[in-house]
């Protein structure tokens, strides 16, 4: 472990509540992950038994991750991720696929949920050349991410802003949008934005199970059209091959041929 940070933050004296589910811990339960509670397993179930597809749709957003990071360390140069909305670990962590490249990197997570912070651990495990550190704070308040996470990334350097499956727990899309633009103007040319979400006007069960998730009193999270998640990148360049069907970006050459699900992202540079 190397040059650590962490934040603790107001989340890390909240109760974690086992009788709502959550959506981090039901991202872990389709992942194949053991940090759970029945609660979560029962509304994972819920949804699947409505949309079994979920399940391709959250391990093709975990390999978008990895390939994004993949191509940022190993082609584009980058050696520090600012990664919001990190939820609960699971394989290839963002510091994982980057140390593993280049062992100098340099990774900020941040998020506000107590069992995350209750896993901080495990995700502050770092190389001895570089930097792991874990941040409690909100992406609603970017100010106080940018501040925190200035402790151990370079703004001088550019940064890869990681956005995934986290935009869309913000309910205003103008506001995300704002999010965005506001992380985004922080970080110096040559910084990267990374983005994926559930999409909506793409699949007519996904929608339905979503909504119904929405309804149930767990955390909402709001299905974006593509063009809508495509303006996220507004101003700068995006990479090839844009904003497509996460499994279609930069597929593995020795995996079968990807099929498109309801979830897009893209990754965009800035000039």
């Amino acid at each position: 472990m190397s040059d650590p940070v962490t934040n603790p933050g107001p989340a890390a004296h909240q109760k974690i509540d086992t009788s709502v589910p959550h959506s981090a811990r039901i991202w872990n339960y389709w992942l194949g992950g053991k940090d759970n509670y029945p609660v979560d397993e029962e509304a994972g179930d819920a949804y699947t038994a409505v949309f079994p597809g979920i399940v391709t749709i959250a391990r093709g957003s975990r390999a978008f991750l990895r390939r994004n990071i993949t191509y940022l360390v190993a082609e584009a140069g980058v050696r520090q991720f600012l990664d919001i909305g990190t939820g609960l670990p699971t394989a290839d962590n963002t510091h994982e696929v980057a140390q593993r490249i280049a062992p100098e990197s340099r990774i900020v997570y941040v998020d506000n949920d107590p069992m995350v912070l209750a896993h901080a651990r495990a995700l502050l495990y770092s190389t001895p050349e570089g930097a792991t550190a874990y941040i409690d704070s909100d992406v609603l308040d970017p100010e106080s991410v940018l501040r925190d996470a200035a402790r151990t990334l370079d703004f001088e350097r550019p940064i890869a802003l990681i956005l995934s499956n986290i935009l869309g727990h913000v309910a205003d899309y103008d506001q995300a949008r704002s999010i965005v633009t506001r992380l985004m103007d922080a970080l110096p040319s040559g910084s990267y934005l990374s983005v994926n979400d559930g999409s909506r006007g793409v699949d007519p069960g996904f929608e339905e199970a979503q909504d119904a998730y929405n309804e149930s009193g767990a955390v909402p999270y709001n299905l974006r059209t593509v063009d809508e998640i495509t303006a996220y990148f507004d101003g700068l360049e995006l990479v090839e091959p844009g904003v497509v069907s996460v499994p279609l970006w930069r597929p593995d050459a020795d995996s079968p041929a990807p099929e498109p699900v309801a979830e897009h992202g893209g990754l965009a540079r800035k000039p």
